[in-house]
Formats: structure tokens, C-alpha cells, sequence
């Protein structure tokens, strides 16, 4: 099971007189990660590598830093500390000593990895969606039971026939609310995936 932030974190290293500042937070999108790296980019730095992982979708930066040796264990310690839609910048002021490819990779995918290890984080569940029929007399059990699985309602319309539900719940709890929702209403309710058009 994979972790996002609960929160935006930093952590700030120095190794060998150069200071490397990690900064993380979670993000919704690409656009939001890009935006993050845009904002806390410090331009007379010597260098802001970063990288952000949102499912399949990731990239990273050596901004200027000798190739592999920034960008890529950042998203390494992304990976390696289980989280997901995190973007993360790592900010070098140099000190004066070259650290060396193997250094920077350590003191990059170090810096990353003790910030998002001390972190506060929060679980990514996957959710899933369906919509619910139901006639008015079953609505106060539906309810409770949807409560009880941790739905969210995002629609609810009132017909001529009864009462249709949109609802999200997590995804490992649907089947379990089905058998529910079935025996509790005597097999009244119908249950479907929405479709793209709803």
C-alpha cells in the first residue's frame, strides 16, 4: 500500500560545507507538481534538482548537476519510501568541496529520503464508484449501510421510482456492501458502475 504526504515536509542537510534543503509536499497532478518546483526553486541556489511521481506518471531533473547524480534518487527515495503523488525539490547552495558523482548521489537521495522518512504521511486507498437504485422504503437502511462502508455521496436524485446514488468508497469494501446492501433490502437494490456520461 503506498503513501502520500499528510503534509508539506523539509529536512536540511550539510555535507561537506554544501547545504541541501528538502522540500516535499503531495500533489494532485503533474501541473501541481511542476507548480511546487516553480515556486520553491531558490534562483541563486546553485542548483534545484527535484523530482514527483503521480502513478505512471514521473519525472525528475539534475538541473545542472552532473547527470543521474540528483534527479534520479530523488525519485528513487520517492519509490523507496513507498509514497506516491509526492513531488519532492532538493536545493544545493555548494560549499566549496566536490563531492563527487557517488557523493551527490548520496547527499541528493539522502536528503530526500530522511525528509520523506520523517514525514507525516497518509495512506493512498484505492476508491472506486457506483451508482445505486433504490426504492424509498429502503432508503434509511441504504444510508446506514453506506455509512458504515465509509461512502461518500457525490449525487443523489430523487425519481418517480425511488432514489439513485452516486457514491465512492474504497475500493476493497465494495464487494462486502453489495452482499449488504442486497440482503438488507431483500434484493431490491440495483448496483452498477457508472458510466462515462453520468
Amino acid at each position: 500500500m503506498l503513501d502520500t504526504l499528510a503534509a508539506p515536509a523539509s529536512h536540511e542537510l550539510e555535507i561537506k560545507h554544501s547545504r541541501f534543503l528538502a522540500q516535499a509536499v503531495p500533489i494532485g497532478n503533474a501541473a501541481d507538481a511542476l507548480a511546487f518546483i516553480d515556486d520553491v526553486s531558490v534562483a541563486d541556489a546553485t542548483h534545484n534538482c527535484w523530482a514527483y511521481r503521480h502513478g505512471n506518471e514521473y519525472r525528475s531533473s539534475d538541473d545542472g548537476e552532473p547527470a543521474g547524480t540528483a534527479g534520479r534518487p530523488i525519485l528513487a527515495a520517492i519509490d523507496g519510501q513507498g509514497y506516491d503523488r509526492v513531488a519532492v525539490v532538493v536545493t544545493r547552495w555548494y560549499g566549496g568541496i566536490k563531492l563527487g558523482a557517488g557523493g551527490l548521489v548520496r547527499a541528493y537521495g539522502g536528503t530526500a529520503a530522511e525528509c520523506l522518512r520523517l514525514a507525516q504521511r497518509s495512506a493512498l486507498v484505492p476508491m472506486t464508484e457506483r451508482i445505486l437504485h433504490c426504492g424509498f422504503e429502503d432508503m434509511g437502511i441504504v444510508h446506514t449501510l453506506l455509512g458504515g462502508a465509509g461512502a461518500e455521496k457525490l449525487d443523489e436524485q430523487f425519481l418517480p421510482e425511488g432514489l439513485r446514488l452516486h457514491v465512492r468508497l474504497p475500493a476493497d469494501r465494495i464487494d462486502a456492501l453489495a452482499i449488504r446492501l442486497r440482503d438488507a433490502t431483500r434484493d431490491r437494490l440495483r448496483l452498477s458502475e457508472p458510466q462515462t456520461h453520468e
